[in-house]
């Protein structure tokens, strides 16, 4: 083994999916790039973390409510360059192409173009890590999507793109049940 600095462990450990996160406050709609996101249990509380410096974070601050979108590996450049502007002076539906759609609980717009949604709602904020946790209240999938492949960022500027899903239900003690 070599020694690996510190500073770069959390590079060993990605959570899941870079994932888009959609505000609105009144008609402004804003999109900004997560590139770890948590799940903390099955109910589903999700988790993630960013600050006062991301124009999202007020929007996410007043509303208490946001949608979790989830880009599939053929959105990649579209999630970056996302996450390079600021929603601040950028409309970032139109200047990526993508199409808001009305969610059905929280004013935050669905992403027509993501492979997946989850309506959430900010039920924690720990200040001290700028930790937003987010109940999921109702999640969306687009069963015509091609792909399912998602895009996992390494944490350097580099990502990589998930690939064969394994199914090894039968060797777990507690048999989880189709579809789960």
């Amino acid at each position: 083994m070599k020694e690996l600095p510190i500073t770069k462990a959390f590079m060993l450990i990605e959570p899941g999916p870079v994932t888009l996160v959609t505000t609105a406050i009144g008609r402004k709609k804003n999109i900004m790039t997560i590139s770890w996101t948590l799940v903390m249990d099955f109910t589903p509380k999700l988790g993630f973390v960013t600050g006062s410096w991301n124009h999202s974070f007020h929007a996410l601050m007043l509303t208490k409510e946001c949608v979790i979108a989830i880009p599939s590996v053929d959105m990649a450049e579209t999630a970056v360059g996302i996450g390079t502007c600021s929603g601040a002076d950028t409309d970032k539906f139109r200047k990526f192409g993508l199409t808001p759609t009305k969610a059905k609980v929280v004013k935050a717009p669905l992403i027509a173009e993501c492979i997946a949604n989850i309506e959430c709602r900010l039920i924690d904020y720990v200040k001290k890590h700028d930790l937003f946790v987010l109940e999921g209240v109702r999640a969306w999938i687009d069963p015509d999507s091609h792909t399912r492949r998602t895009l996992h960022a390494v944490g350097d500027g580099t990502f990589v793109a998930d690939g064969r899903k394994m199914n090894l239900r039968a060797l777990m003690a507690e048999k989880i049940p189709p579809g789960a």
